[in-house]
């Protein structure tokens, strides 16, 4: 039997410098340990993201971060409109609480505002989402039309609801006796349940189409196959509305309700045009009695101090937001 032996191979010099270049290349694409470090094409694109977003940071630093520092600093200060300011720690939150009825009564107000405006926005907003839903002419003009209101501002509406519910020449009262309905003229603005109505349709009038907009994208998304498959299982409307459509519509939902919340907690200029706090106060939202501490008494760090307490309320909201949308975190 012949054996055949096998002969060592010597690299040559150039294949061993191959080798050591790509082991060269290699570690310092990794970090201590093995770990792969960053290219320099992704170190590139990090610092490219960071200058791209630079500008937002500024302008975020300059118009939100610098205005609630000092605003947070004024609240700690008795500061007049002329002469010096004076350093009160705080006292200004202690007497938000304690001895600011009228601002405790804002709140109240401000809340029961928006518990019932809200359900109200969202309830005919829906209603006006499936009304347009089916692609025509009809729903196109109606569309139209549903939405023009939202894009006049809360001041010429409010001055356009004063006239049509003037006592004397609106059109409101007019109708109304013509329907043989006996109305109190000047309840509209002098008692605090028939303000608060009339601050609450002419809102709806104006802020429903954009609700409208935006559920009909959350509704336009729900398959139609789903539902279709639903019904032929037998599922009534009040079924697949509650047990498919609504759940789907989650996300749009929770936008919604958001928007409506944050802007019925921030309510002002429809009450300050429309009821002017009339009776007594009573009218009067929480954003309302910080422009009139602010701008009508001048006692701006009083003032400040009840902003801060409205965006630490604007602060939970937000968070409940973000709860919200994260949803029931999976084990």
């Amino acid at each position: 039997m012949t054996e055949t032996l096998s002969t060592p191979v010597t690299p040559s010099p150039d294949t061993s410098r191959r080798a050591s270049s790509r082991v060269r290349s290699t570690s310092r694409g990794r970090r201590p340990g093995g770990a792969a470090g960053p290219s320099l094409r992704e170190r590139r694109l990090s610092r490219t993201g960071l200058l791209a977003v630079t500008p937002a940071l500024l302008l975020t630093a300059v118009f939100f971060v610098v205005p609630v520092a000092l605003m947070a600093w004024m609240s700690l200060h008795r500061w007049p409109l002329l002469g010096r300011s004076t350093f009160i720690g705080l006292d200004n939150y202690v007497r938000a609480f304690t001895a600011d009825d009228t601002f405790l009564r804002s709140i109240g107000f401000t809340l029961i505002y928006t518990v019932v405006i809200t359900p109200i926005l969202f309830v005919a907003g829906l209603a006006l989402a499936f009304f347009v839903r089916r692609p025509s002419r009809a729903s196109t003009f109606f569309r139209t039309i549903f939405f023009t209101p939202y894009v006049i501002g809360f001041a010429a509406a409010s001055f356009l609801w004063l006239w049509f519910t003037d006592p004397s020449a609106g059109s409101v009262n007019a109708i109304l006796t013509s329907l043989g309905t006996e109305v109190d003229q000047t309840s509209w603005f002098v008692e605090q349940w028939p303000a608060l109505i009339n601050v609450i349709v002419m809102v709806t009038w104006k802020v429903v189409g954009f609700q409208m907009i935006l559920l009909l994208g959350g509704l336009n998304s729900v398959p139609e196959d789903v539902l279709e498959a639903a019904q032929i299982d037998g599922a009534g409307w009040w079924r697949r509305l509650t047990g498919i459509i609504l759940p789907l519509m989650k996300p749009t939902i929770i936008l919604v309700l958001v928007f409506s919340i944050s802007g019925s907690l921030l309510a002002f200029e429809q009450f300050f045009l429309i009821t002017k706090g009339r009776p007594d106060n009573e009218t009067v939202t929480a954003v309302y009695w910080i422009y009139n501490v602010s701008f009508t008494k001048f006692e701006l760090g009083y003032g400040a101090a009840l902003s801060v307490i409205m965006l630490v309320l604007l602060l939970i909201v937000a968070a409940a937001q973000i709860r919200l949308l994260r949803g029931p975190k999976n084990d």
